[in-house]
């Protein structure tokens, strides 16, 4: 008697246990989520997952998805799952039978709306903030991985948030913008990115295909449509010499002033001093001479504080002698003297005696620049008037992110993919609210 008596007691400690268990779970899903008009009234641990049953409250009237507004009941969907935040690593759902409305607005019967979830989604929004927020910090695979999901759902999640974030975001108080191309697969495929630099807030606004004059003419059309007068407020727009940036930038915002800055420039010096260091390294073997220039590619290139103690004894025994590359490499020195001016006609003044002079070397890649910035010298005086304060050496700090997250996505198979990322790393979106915040 005594050991059935103790068997006895065990089974009903156990299932009270189960039951207290139970409420609290539902009691703790009722007052974190309140979801208007709907409770949850069951819970079970079945297959590994735990399954949260909701109902509609007693007399509430379902909303209709299209219209919004309330209406009569027409009959009932089959029961649907969806997707929940995991407890314990134990997946999670809610359980719940969709109900079809008779609505007048709309004129025919249609599913309702309910609050955790959008359409025929199978995810809660919870979920989906939640998968898009540890998919700022980790690959969508890891995400994915992580908490027990499909990589398509991580991509819908992000999806989800991104969308909410443009249809949202504010676009007030832009002044200045600096326009860049990045390559995003093999072959000549790049897209057209667009920064806001100005403000607190440096960020990506706008993703285009291609580097055309109609892709970068769509940028300020569709910004025009969400705040008209948008071009209008424009002050500053930095670009490089890509001659599509430069034409529709004077059409659409022609009371910006369009920038083209030191960063581009001091690039192609860079790469017409190394063609002339390249030629000359093969006149040099061709003639018998000595390889003087060997190991020499990043003595001329770096800036001088940044050279190592090897690379500064190289450069200053190669000052000494008389090379084309020597003196390529003095003229560019001597050029990065413009930018420290402080007046436009003083810089002017400059710019002028060092392109007269420069054409004089008869060093054919750097005349070949001198014309470049001869063509584009109003866009280079326009850094002076603009005091100095805006330049793309900011949106090439912009453009090192993106490739980063692209490299660590390990390649997206699709544009809209990459816009996706894009747009959830580097646009500062505002997120949609969610009835409860999951750390």
């Amino acid at each position: 008697m005594k050991k059935t008596f103790k068997v006895v007691k065990v089974r009903i400690a156990s299932k009270s246990t189960t039951e207290e268990s139970t409420m609290r779970l539902i009691r703790i899903a009722n007052q974190c989520t309140n979801y208007k008009g709907f409770i949850f009234e069951e819970s079970k641990l079945k297959d590994n997952e735990i399954i949260l049953t909701i109902r509609p409250r007693k007399n509430s009237r379902a909303i209709c998805s299209g219209c919004g507004n309330k209406s009569p009941g027409y009959d009932h969907c089959a029961t649907r799952l969806f997707e929940m935040v995991p407890m314990w690593g134990i997946k999670t759902f809610y359980k719940y039978r969709m109900r079809r409305v008779d609505c007048a607005g709309c004129q025919r019967v249609i599913v309702e709306s309910v609050p955790w979830a959008e359409g025929k989604e199978t995810t809660t929004k919870e979920f989906q903030i939640f998968l898009a927020s540890w998919s700022e910090v980790l690959s969508w695979k890891v995400v994915s991985r992580k908490f027990n999901t499909s990589w398509e759902k991580v991509y819908r999640a992000v999806s989800f948030v991104v969308a909410y974030g443009l249809a949202n975001r504010d676009i007030n108080g832009v002044e200045a913008i600096g326009v860049d191309e990045v390559k995003f697969q093999l072959g000549h495929k790049y897209l057209t990115l667009v920064y806001q630099l100005n403000g607190d807030c440096r960020r990506l606004l706008w993703i285009g295909k291609d580097r055309t004059k109609t892709c970068f003419r769509n940028f300020f059309d569709e910004m025009e449509c969400k705040k008209p007068g948008f071009c209008e407020d424009l002050k500053y727009i930095c670009s490089d010499m890509w001659k599509n940036y430069i034409e529709v930038a004077a059409e659409k915002a022609s009371n910006a002033l369009n920038i083209v800055d030191r960063f581009h420039i001091m690039q192609k010096f860079g790469k017409a001093l190394d063609r002339v260091r390249i030629d000359e390294v093969k006149r040099l073997h061709a003639g018998g001479y000595e390889p003087v220039l060997t190991h020499s590619k990043f003595c001329f290139l770096k800036r001088v504080q940044n050279l190592t103690s090897k690379q500064t004894i190289k450069l200053k025994d190669l000052l000494t002698m008389n090379l084309r590359s020597v003196r390529a490499y003095l003229l560019k020195e001597e050029f990065n003297h413009f930018w420290e001016y402080k007046q436009l006609a003083s810089a002017q003044k400059f710019f002028h005696a060092w392109c007269k002079k420069a054409m004089y070397s008869k060093i054919e890649p750097i005349k070949d620049v001198v014309k470049t910035l001869r063509r584009h010298e109003e866009l280079i005086f326009n850094w002076f008037r603009a005091k100095k304060l805006y330049n793309n050496s900011i949106t090439e700090g912009l453009n090192y992110n993106v490739k980063l997250t692209m490299r660590n996505s390990y390649g997206f198979r699709t544009e809209k993919a990459i816009k996706v990322a894009l747009y959830h790393k580097l646009a500062h979106l505002p997120k949609p609210k969610a009835t409860h915040e999951f750390c």
